[in-house]
């Protein structure tokens, strides 16, 4: 299940969440510092007042690492997306290509991300390829099951009047079937967008020279006198993947308006 930014009450829902989040995070973090010395409680929770400072005082630096993690996401995710795409329309196009690919779809899933970054930091030596990789590595997957879950959602009297009327391969393809897996391609791709922010923060972990992930490390090294760069790196980490979840959220509403929940009662696109 997945939340719509056009429901009626989002905005309101939002704000409850996140006032519920900030007022735990300072119950939490006052009850820390109630029962801890300063030092041992910031290293566990800091204040949210803290980490909002070390946002605005670092902010030109996290606004550098960010766009570096953010734009080999962003680069590794289409390509993904494109891979995962094509693989989802190779295996629609019969039983024995799906039943031929799968195994090695579902197989190349079996490595976590932790596991399988240093390996390809290791093999590629290249920062920013390897980012890019991973991030392309944990978008197709979700995206082929979504799109081939859609594609065989087309209403199978749609297809057999298109046949019947002697319509090409690539013809059902482009006005029954892609229409029909474009809700299923935008649900993997709202999967895969914070994924792929999380697996390029991982690389970045291994010893990649800048990035987010760079941040988090030096600021761990520190220890408590980085304690607020650290909160505000994860924070950042946080809001690009929920950026890139609300910017895939709205091209889906402009791109497939006739969506139930993208309509109005009357029955009238929202």
């Amino acid at each position: 299940m997945f939340l719509h930014i056009s429901k009626p009450g989002f905005r309101s829902w939002v704000a409850i969440w996140i006032l519920s989040v900030l007022l735990l995070w300072e119950g939490i973090a006052w009850i820390l510092h109630f029962f801890m010395s300063p030092q041992q409680a910031a290293s566990r929770l800091p204040y949210l007042h803290e980490v909002l400072t070390a946002l605005f005082r670092y902010s030109g630096t996290l606004a550098e690492q960010g766009a570096v993690t953010f734009g080999n996401a962003a680069i590794g995710f289409m390509g993904g997306t494109v891979l995962g795409l094509l693989l989802g329309l190779l295996m629609s196009v019969s039983v024995w290509v799906e039943r031929t690919l799968s195994p090695y779809v579902i197989s190349s899933q079996m490595v976590p991300v932790i596991g399988l970054a240093p390996i390809v930091y290791g093999i590629i030596h290249n920062a920013e390829w390897a980012r890019i990789v991973m991030a392309a590595y944990v978008t197709f997957f979700p995206i082929i099951i979504h799109t081939l879950k859609g594609l065989k959602s087309a209403a199978p009297e749609h297809l057999e009047l298109m046949r019947s009327c002697g319509a090409s391969l690539p013809a059902r393809y482009i006005k029954c079937l892609l229409p029909s897996a474009l809700p299923g391609l935008f649900s993997g791709m709202k999967i895969a967008a914070p994924l792929a922010v999380t697996s390029s923060i991982v690389v970045e972990l291994m010893g990649a020279p800048d990035g987010l992930g760079v941040l988090m490390v030096s600021s761990l090294y520190y220890g408590s006198a980085q304690t607020g760069m650290f909160w505000a790196t994860i924070m950042l980490s946080i809001g690009i993947g929920l950026i890139s979840y609300l910017a895939i959220s709205l091209a889906e509403r402009w791109l497939t308006p006739w969506q139930p929940e993208f309509r109005a009662k009357g029955g009238r696109a929202a």
